[in-house]
């Protein structure tokens, strides 16, 4: 019986290592999908901002 639980530990130390990766990764993920969006809002502001200058031109 103790093999067993050795072996689900073991397990879920595997499990817990593989979720600590995983949710690094999504913290990275989080993090640099936040840096494209405050890109595009930039972009997009600027563009705004041509497009009202072109109609003072017209």
């Amino acid at each position: 019986m103790a093999d067993i639980e050795n072996l689900i530990l073991e397990h879920l130390r595997h499990v817990r290592t593989a979720v600590d990766g995983l949710r690094e990764d999504m913290q990275e993920v989080k993090t640099r999908l936040g840096h494209l969006e405050e890109q595009y809002a930039s972009l997009s502001r600027r563009i705004d901002r041509l497009d009202e200058r072109l109609e003072l031109v017209d």
